[in-house]
């Protein structure tokens, strides 16, 4: 009789491969905290991973995943960005986050086999690994230590959707759930001597799909901050020129 160990599949890591995913998850870790999906795993379950699946360029408004489809697999972000959200019987949208790089995206699903309760669009153009659901089970099999980081994950993105429900059901106004997103938004940027500067390309009724308002007071209330030199646009760049400032509304 055939043991576990025995079905589970040991991969060949091509060394090219593996370089180049490697230099995709550094790249990743400059953008991003210490502590995501990628860069939290060992070398060992890099290498391992890096011979499963090539990067895919993906395009913006590609559909990784969808709300009650059965899960194909697990998406690496290398590079890019990826809407992740959830939609009413009637159609109403809520965006519950923008992943970035160095995330895995479809854990839940993928680990229990279930309907996925979410979806993921592609925003900007991405350098994502799509790995199949048998070979990410099959690679935490090979790397039990990998099972921690997965926790840790699944935990991260529980923390995150409940601050999201935290900003769009108990904050008592559109000015304090926008000045929260943008300050989230923020933490991703550049600074600047002019101060924090980010890429923005959602529309208004996006961001009001964000914050459960509709895109007339997303409109109103981005007006009210750019009069009050609160934020600055020059074409698809945000820029929060005093995030003190900009915080005093996250807290009204």
């Amino acid at each position: 009789m055939q043991t576990m160990n025995e079905s589970v599949s040991t991969p060949n890591i091509h060394p090219t491969l593996s370089s180049a995913f490697r230099s995709g998850v550094q790249a990743a870790a400059t953008s991003r905290r210490a502590n995501d999906f990628l860069n939290r795993l060992s070398p060992a379950a890099l290498d391992d991973l890096a011979s499963l699946e090539p990067p895919a360029h993906y395009e913006p408004g590609a559909i990784l995943f969808s709300e009650q489809e059965l899960p194909t697999g697990v998406f690496l972000v290398l590079e890019g960005e990826v809407k992740l959200s959830m939609n009413s019987s009637d159609g109403k949208r809520l965006i519950l986050r923008i992943a970035r790089a160095g995330e895995a995206l479809g854990l839940t699903s993928a680990l229990s086999g279930s309907p996925s309760e979410i979806t993921a669009e592609v925003l900007y153009s991405s350098k994502i690994i799509p790995i199949g659901r048998r070979d990410f089970l099959n690679f935490l099999m090979r790397h039990p230590e990998a099972y921690q980081v997965v926790t840790e994950e699944l935990s991260r993105e529980l923390s995150k959707a409940c601050e999201q429900l935290r900003t769009v059901g108990l904050s008592s106004s559109a000015p304090e759930k926008l000045a929260r997103l943008l300050l989230d938004w923020s933490q991703n940027g550049q600074s600047t001597e002019n101060g924090t500067r980010f890429r923005f390309c959602l529309t208004h009724e996006e961001i009001g799909e964000c914050i459960g308002a509709s895109r007339e007071t997303v409109t109103r209330t981005l007006s009210t901050f750019k009069l009050r030199r609160l934020v600055a646009f020059n074409g698809s760049t945000l820029t929060i020129p005093n995030r003190r400032a900009l915080e005093s509304y996250a807290r009204a």
